[in-house]
């Protein structure tokens, strides 16, 4: 498949009609795979700043970089550039072994000194990695031989998985050294499946395989990534054949393109769910208005009607498949029930509360309509919300600010299940993750961060998210489902952390 600038730019009204006259890319071998993404790539450091957070990006870091400790597409760990770790007897110290043999993009041996350097440079809070408060728990690291050492004063139950998730990637000590932060923003090199051949920003990427990749090379030599943002653009550039794979298309699209000739499609649960995050500001500090507004929102109808039934209902922030997640805490649909609690706060449809309530649109499959559902829905009850759209790197930006509106529509993701990653982050004030403010909520969360006894643990979180709910300071939504259309030519391995990872695809 041959690439124009204007076919990686943007999408012609003309290409679309294609799709009245057939598809042509069809019969052809494809040499060159395209992807159509659903975001731009703001950075190439996998490790500082905003963009390193953002769970929908991280299947371009992991195409270039190795995770210290991969995982598997059903999210078990996997063996990576860590082959076996764990803890000294008393947990004040942890140790790593190294894998020997692998080999940087410019061809410098990939050490141990690599992987103590980059976990100093994220635990330095001079750096800039959103995740010091992890990688700070570690002290005098040390490299001798493949084996890595560090003092932890300070326990840490989730460190070694955190090497599986946000900002656990390996870095390359000696080459970001020679060309700094704005030389490898240029030229990154990592030491995963693929290289960096050409970058051009808000428009594509294009990856060369790395042949000498210690996992094995990948089977297409070359991939472009076109950033796509609109999800009507996604779906004409798979049915017109100008790109081979996209994601994050409407339900109701994904149904009809997968069953035509020449396409395919996958859909499975991923551990992304959808929230409303609410910020104690203006009304959301009265209990009764949070409460009503989570009682007034049917999930269930809106996955039906909207996600084409693509979607699980929760009422925390953990899913079915996370290990605290706890069946028993709901949050019912009860319309009468958010009426009763608005009256006692002296609101009602007659008298309606009012707030600014923001979303992405097209972001994730239906967001936008999802909340214009929900607004619906809490219009008939007594609340009156101002809908406003964002793109998704500004709603990093508010909530690291603690500026987000009073209600703000997010998926987060949480490839690894635990729940300090999703509860905890999203809901301890300190974290730059969260914009809950609430002094009961910090003094419950606080004593499980170091907790050694995991059943203990996971029981205390369970705890923690039975009084979020029946307090609603944050309204769960649903489990995503991803959906993936793809040529039939190739077959895609879905990732349950919902990386689309183009060294996973094959030739079908």
């Amino acid at each position: 498949m041959k690439l124009n600038r204007r076919s990686l730019l943007k999408l012609s009204a003309a290409t679309a009609a294609m799709t009245t006259v057939g598809l042509p890319s069809f019969a052809q071998d494809i040499d060159e795979l395209v992807i159509a993404y659903n975001v731009n790539l703001p950075s190439w450091d996998p490790t500082v700043g905003l963009s390193a957070v953002n769970p929908t990006i991280q299947g371009f870091y992991q195409s270039v970089f190795d995770l210290y400790i991969p995982q598997n597409p059903d999210l078990s760990f996997g063996s990576g550039i860590i082959t076996d770790y764990g803890w000294n007897d008393d947990g004040t110290g942890i140790w790593m072994d190294v894998r020997d043999g692998v080999t940087w993009h410019n061809g410098d041996p990939l050490t141990a000194e690599d992987v103590a350097w980059s976990l100093a440079r994220v635990a330095n809070p001079d750096t800039g990695s959103p995740i010091q408060f992890i990688w700070g728990k570690i002290t005098n690291i040390a490299a001798d031989g493949n084996r890595v050492t560090a003092d932890m004063p300070e326990y840490e139950p989730t460190f070694f998985k955190w090497m599986s998730f946000l900002t656990g990637y390996v870095m390359p000590k000696k080459y970001y050294e020679e060309v700094g932060a704005e030389g490898f923003e240029a030229a990154p090199i990592g030491s995963g499946p693929y290289m960096v051949e050409k970058f051009e920003r808000n428009a594509f990427v294009r990856l060369k395989a790395n042949d000498n990749y210690w996992g094995g090379a990948p089977a297409f030599k070359t991939v472009t990534i076109k950033f796509v943002t609109d999800a009507a653009s996604r779906v004409a550039e798979v049915e017109s054949g100008n790109s081979h794979v996209t994601l994050e298309v409407p339900y109701e699209e994904f149904d009809r393109l997968k069953a035509k000739d020449g396409l395919a499609g996958k859909a499975e649960p991923i551990s992304d769910i959808g929230m409303i995050f609410l910020n104690d500001i203006e009304v959301m500090t009265d209990p009764n208005v949070r409460m009503a507004a989570a009682h007034a929102i049917d999930k269930g109808t809106i996955i039906d009607r909207l996600l084409s039934g693509y979607g699980v209902p929760i009422d925390t922030l953990q899913t079915p498949d996370y290990p605290a997640y706890d069946a028993s805490i709901k949050v019912p649909y009860d319309p009468d029930k958010a009426k009763e609690l608005l009256a006692a706060s002296g609101y009602g449809p007659d008298n309606p509360v009012k707030f600014k309530i923001q979303t992405t649109k097209g972001y994730k499959p239906k967001d936008f309509e999802m909340i214009q559902a929900i607004v619906g829905l809490w219009r008939r009850v007594g609340i009156e919300a101002e809908i406003e759209v964002y793109e998704i790197a500004k709603h990093f930006e508010l909530r690291a600010a603690d500026q987000l509106a009073p209600a703000a529509f997010y998926n987060w993701g949480n490839s690894v299940g635990d729940p300090t990653t999703s509860t905890g982050f999203a809901m301890f004030g300190p974290s730059p993750h969260s914009v809950w403010d609430g002094e009961d909520t910090f003094n419950a969360i606080l004593p499980l961060w170091g907790e050694r006894d995991e059943a203990k643990r996971i029981a205390g979180w369970k705890e923690v998210d039975r009084r979020i709910a029946e307090n609603a300071e944050v309204i769960p939504l649903l489990q995503y489902v991803q959906p993936i259309l793809h040529d039939a030519r190739i077959d895609v391995v879905p990732h349950r952390s919902g990386a689309l990872l183009p060294h996973l695809m094959t030739r079908a």
